[in-house]
C-alpha cells in the first residue's frame, strides 16, 4: 500500500514538473530571439500576441500594413503591468523599443476596429534580446586567465548592430511586400479594364456593322405592267 502511494506521488510531480516546462516559452533561455510575423486581422477586429521578456532583455517590436483597405491600422503596446507603454494610433507603420524591461508577458495589438469591410495583412517584427548575456561570456573567460574584454566589447557592439540591421531588414521587406501586392492590384485593375474595353468596342462595331447593313437592304417588290 505504502509503495503504490509513493508510485503516485512520484508520477504526481512529474506531471506537474511536465505542465510547467510545457508553459514554458521556447526561447526563454536563448540570449536573443527575433520573430517575424505575417498575419491577416479581419474588418472590425482586434488581434493581440503575447511576448515574454526577462527582466533586463531589450524588446523591441516593428509592424507594417502590407496590402488592405485604406493602408493602416491600430498599434499599441502594454508592459507585463498591463500599463500601455505605446499609446494606441492609426497608422502604416510604427515600431517601440523598451532597452531594459521588468520581466514579463508584453502584449502587442493590432486594430482593425475602425474597418468594417475590408480585412488587413499585417507584418511584424519582434525582437528580444538580453546583452548581459556576453558579460556572463567574458567572467567564464576571465576565470580562465584570459583578457576579453576588448573582445566582448566589440562582439556585443557587433550584436546590436546585427540587432538594428534585422530590423531595418524587416522593415524593407515589408515595404517591398507592400509594393509588389500593389503593383498586383493595379495590374489586375488594368487587365480587367482592358478586356472590359475591348468588349464594348466589339458590341459597338457588330451593331454598327448591323445598321450599316440595314441600310442597304432593299425590298423588291412585284411590279404588273398594263398593254
Amino acid at each position: 500500500m505504502k509503495s503504490t502511494w509513493l508510485l503516485f506521488f512520484i508520477f504526481s510531480l512529474l506531471n506537474l514538473i511536465n505542465g510547467e516546462e510545457a508553459t514554458k516559452p521556447w526561447y526563454e533561455d536563448m540570449p536573443a530571439v527575433a520573430m517575424d510575423y505575417k498575419v491577416h486581422i479581419d474588418a472590425g477586429k482586434e488581434d493581440c500576441y503575447f511576448v515574454f521578456c526577462k527582466p533586463g532583455a531589450t524588446f523591441y517590436v516593428a509592424f507594417s500594413v502590407i496590402r488592405g483597405g485604406d493602408g493602416m491600422a491600430g498599434f499599441a503596446v502594454r508592459n507585463p503591468q498591463a500599463q500601455i507603454v505605446k499609446p494606441y494610433q492609426w497608422q502604416a507603420s510604427s515600431d517601440f523599443t523598451e532597452q531594459s524591461t521588468t520581466g514579463g508577458y508584453y502584449s502587442v495589438c493590432i486594430d482593425n476596429q475602425f474597418s468594417r469591410f475590408a480585412g488587413k495583412l499585417v507584418n511584424i517584427y519582434i525582437t528580444v534580446v538580453k546583452y548581459d548575456a556576453w558579460e556572463k561570456y567574458a567572467k567564464e573567460i576571465e576565470e580562465l586567465q584570459l583578457n576579453m574584454q576588448n573582445f566582448t566589447q566589440v562582439i556585443g557592439t557587433v550584436e546590436r548592430n546585427i540587432n538594428e540591421m534585422l530590423s531595418f531588414q524587416s522593415f524593407s521587406k515589408s515595404r517591398e511586400a507592400r509594393d509588389f501586392a500593389l503593383l498586383v492590384d493595379n495590374n489586375s485593375y488594368v487587365s480587367t479594364f482592358s478586356v472590359a474595353q475591348i468588349v464594348v468596342i466589339l458590341i459597338t462595331c457588330s451593331v454598327q456593322v448591323y445598321f450599316v447593313k440595314k441600310l442597304f437592304d432593299v425590298k423588291s417588290g412585284s411590279t404588273k405592267t398594263r398593254i
